[in-house]
């Protein structure tokens, strides 16, 4: 038995390979492909299993390419009513790949229709060796199962069940394959550690030390973060089968004027560039989402799904990355890009606007000669409760599309969060509304925290750590 993940980071979805001697199951599959075929072929394995667990809420699913390029029959909840060709599944079947064994067990919970693949290698021994999880069980944490509007409480119950009387059943020594990791939002307090074990989890997973099912459910359904807007678009799109890859439009390089003309019609800009790069110069209207943040997350969060898109970036292999990235998260209208980047733009003589970046040591000035600024902290509800600077406003980045009407833009504001990612993306929303009177704190309370004009905040300091963790250091 061989097992090969595959980790996307900023998503912190992983994805499996399940190989035997000559054949291998790829299991949740991420949309970009090329990475499985590459590594079966390397190894000598024919893919002939593709795997779903559950009807993905975070990302667009690889599962019909990777059926049009190898041949391989598609295995999913029969629960899930997928409208592709697939193999239902559902608790009892079995499905046999060479030596190994996979046996389903019905684990809804984090979805109604989830199940869980327990690996038997008959080559080494008769017990289970491996379970492919999916959204179930985490390092650390439990699917969260809030995603289906009135279901919470149901969808919990049913998770506290399958969790304790199927998955914890397994042997202690049973490794568990989760699909995701630290820093996804299909979870609340994921380890930064990608795999576990059965005995690992059932000992130090704080999810799975509650002593009642009302106890287990009263801290799922506390404290859980919002749902990104695009949970909801990329589970339908799983569940009626993505487009193919091959059938979406390729970006293309757009001469300034022609970029212009589009822009100016219904098209919407992203740059996808640094934030000091952002900040120096960029397209009037545009948003910035930088490559270096949690990019396709907060693409699926906060851009228009049914409007074409135009990208701004440094090169174009920026623009690649870009393109793979959004189309992750069901965003494939990427039309074309700014050819010759934000130069051939500035030297164009077409409109440009910029950003105002300001230190932390500047703002400290600023509230003490009570400026009349206003600190729009976009931190996360969590962040903002560990730590935040006395008198600061507080919307979550994504949250400024809607709430921005709460602001004063009348008034000088200077947007903050832990770096100067988010707080970039929520300033460039704010200017799409009309504010002009804004900066950005760069370094952001990582930087306030630095310069000794608060406590350490632990949630800054070690972002990827387990937030139940966290908690305990205070």
């Amino acid at each position: 038995m061989y097992v090969k993940q595959f980790f996307v980071e900023g998503l912190a979805h992983s994805s499996y390979i399940l190989g035997g001697n000559q054949t291998c199951a790829v299991i949740d599959p991420k949309r970009d492909v090329n990475d499985y075929i590459r590594i079966a072929k390397a190894m000598g394995l024919k893919i002939t299993h593709i795997m779903e667990t559950h009807l993905h809420a975070d990302f667009i699913s690889g599962h019909l390419d990777l059926k049009e390029l190898t041949g391989a029959k598609i295995y999913a909840p029969k629960a899930a009513d997928c409208q592709f060709d697939h193999v239902p599944l559902a608790e009892g079947d079995v499905i046999q790949i060479e030596d190994m064994e996979l046996k389903v067990l019905g684990t809804g919970g984090h979805t109604p229709e989830h199940i869980s693949y327990v690996v038997i290698d008959n080559s080494r021994g008769e017990e289970p060796v491996a379970v492919f999880c999916g959204d179930t069980l985490f390092v650390g944490d439990v699917g969260r199962p809030d995603l289906f509007p009135g279901r919470a409480e149901e969808l919990a119950s049913t998770l506290y069940d399958n969790l304790h009387q199927k998955l914890l059943k397994l042997p202690d020594f049973c490794e568990v394959y989760p699909a995701h990791g630290a820093g996804s939002l299909c979870g609340r307090s994921m380890g930064a550690k990608r795999t576990s074990t059965i005995g690992y989890e059932r000992r130090y997973n704080p999810a799975l030390q509650h002593r009642t099912k009302e106890e287990f459910k009263n801290s799922l359904l506390t404290g859980i973060p919002e749902a990104p807007d695009h949970f909801s678009r990329c589970s339908a799109i799983n569940t009626k089968g993505p487009a193919l890859v091959r059938t979406l439009t390729v970006p293309r390089p757009l001469a300034p004027e022609e970029f212009w003309r589009l822009m100016n019609n219904n098209h919407i800009v992203v740059d996808v560039r640094d934030y000091t790069g952002f900040g120096s110069a960029h397209v009037p209207g545009a948003y910035n989402l930088d490559l270096s943040m949690n990019f396709s997350t907060f693409s699926g969060w906060v851009l228009p799904a049914d409007r074409p898109l135009l990208l701004v970036g440094n090169t174009e292999e920026e623009v690649q990355r870009a393109t793979t990235q959004l189309r992750r998260v069901g965003l494939d209208q990427v039309v074309g890009y700014s050819e010759g980047g934000i130069h051939a733009w500035a030297t164009s003589g077409l409109p440009l606007e910029h950003l105002l970046h300001i230190s932390v040591h500047e703002l400290k000035r600023k509230l003490e000669q009570r400026d009349d600024m206003v600190v729009l902290d976009v931190r996360s509800q969590m962040e903002w409760d560990k730590a935040h600077i006395e008198g600061a406003v507080h919307i979550p980045s994504p949250d400024v599309r809607t709430r921005y009407r709460e602001l004063d833009n009348k008034k000088s504001i200077a947007v903050l969060c832990n770096t100067a990612h988010r707080s970039s993306m929520a300033a460039s929303i704010l200017k799409q509304h009309g504010f002009t009177n804004l900066s950005v704190v760069t370094g952001g309370m990582t930087a306030w925290q630095a310069a000794g004009y608060s406590e350490e905040c632990p949630l800054c300091e070690a972002p990827h750590l387990p937030r139940w963790l966290l908690q305990t250091q205070e």
